[in-house]
């Protein structure tokens, strides 16, 4: 049995009281310690150690998206930021090249972890990236409403051709097809989505292809991706830019849907890095932009980060949903199901807070003649 200070234990205390958190208080937001290793684990690793002790049961918070959004809104990462650990983090950060080749596997599996448990989770449509909930009724809805929204931003017609790198299940590519009636490709490194995606998207003039971003060739008419940058890693900005340049018309338009960082940070959450998406980093707008002005001209930008907070939270409460039964059997039980169920919550909290942002950037070549006409 660990046994923690009395003193340490307070100084926790009076931490999580600055963001109206009370250790096994009534609140929803409340933090219950089931064993006292949780004070070392987070003192000692950060986020790295809160999410660990979290997946072990160590302790418990009813909803782990308000107690999030009330720590950001806090500013309590401060405390995190102190710590040597993060010193160290942001230096591995600056020589790594996070996005290259060789960790294609790492970041593929996190896509290919089994379609079973996305469609489980995920809209009709199998859209794993934020949805737009202006008018919607539903998950569904909203999904359909956000790749209508980018096919309106692009200006689609029919004959387009149209590359969506890293399209996932194939989720816009088949609704381009379908409803603006477009030809295109769609790549991604992830073989399962890819398998899902050519069985969807069977007899749509589309072609589904496992193959990374840096090697697609070809000119098209429109080029997208939705969900994508977060991967590249910010050495690698430049050379995303250089590819959607070369395989986009000179008339054409490119479309950027990403998650970004409130602000520049070098670093990624190591919680994050470790069991959900490695070597996943985000982006800032300051870094877009800076990395976008050599190839494009930006037409528009439009922050819709707060929708993910609700789409965040239909994907949770359908995986609780289904979870029990073959998921559970599947994905191993408590462990998975604490880790997914964090990762969950605390990203909804993150966008709730507002500390992360989902960007629409619709760019060209040369600028559009007269002037390029956002649709909302």
């Amino acid at each position: 049995m660990i046994t923690v200070p009395e003193k340490l234990k307070a100084s926790v205390a009076k931490i999580l009281e600055e963001a109206d958190i009370t250790i096994g208080g009534d609140k929803p937001w409340d933090v219950h310690i089931k064993n006292d290793r949780a004070y070392l684990r987070v003192l000692s690793s950060g986020t790295l150690g809160l999410g660990e002790s979290y997946m072990a049961g160590d302790w418990d918070c009813d909803r782990l998206d308000i107690a999030v959004d009330k720590i950001y809104k806090a500013h309590l990462e401060t405390y995190i930021k102190k710590n040597p650990r993060f010193i160290a983090q942001v230096i591995s950060a600056k020589i790594r090249n996070y996005g290259t080749k060789n960790q294609i596997p790492e970041i593929a599996a996190h896509y290919d972890l089994g379609n079973d448990l996305y469609e489980a989770m995920l809209d009709k449509r199998m859209a794993y990236t934020c949805a737009y909930w202006k008018g919607a009724k539903n998950l569904d809805e909203a999904q359909e409403n956000k790749f209508d929204l980018i096919c309106r931003k692009l200006e689609l017609k029919p004959g387009m051709t149209v590359l969506d790198i890293g399209g996932g299940w194939g989720s816009f590519i088949k609704y381009a097809a379908e409803k603006y009636g477009i030809s295109g490709v769609m790549v991604s490194i992830a073989k399962e989505q890819v398998a899902w995606a050519q069985e969807a998207c069977k007899g749509l003039p589309v072609e589904c292809r496992v193959q990374d971003y840096r090697d697609v060739t070809g000119t098209f008419d429109r080029v997208v991706s939705i969900g994508l940058f977060e991967h590249i890693g910010p050495k690698n900005y430049k050379t995303y830019m250089q590819v959607v340049r070369r395989c986009l018309k000179e008339d054409g338009l490119t479309l950027l849907h990403t998650i970004s960082a409130r602000r520049t940070d070098p670093t990624m959450d190591p919680w994050i890095h470790k069991y959900v998406f490695p070597n996943g980093i985000l982006s800032s707008l300051k870094q877009i932009a800076e990395v976008a002005e050599d190839y494009f001209v930006v037409e528009d930008m439009q922050n819709i980060g707060a929708n993910y907070d609700l789409t965040l939270m239909a994907w949770y409460e359908n995986f609780e949903k289904n979870w029990k039964g073959d998921l559970e059997k599947k994905y191993g039980g408590e462990t998975f199901y604490r880790m997914w169920r964090m990762y969950l919550l605390t990203c909804a909290g993150g966008f709730r807070a507002r500390e992360n942002e989902l960007y629409q950037l619709v760019m060209s070549p040369h600028g559009v003649p007269g002037g390029y006409i956002a649709a909302r």
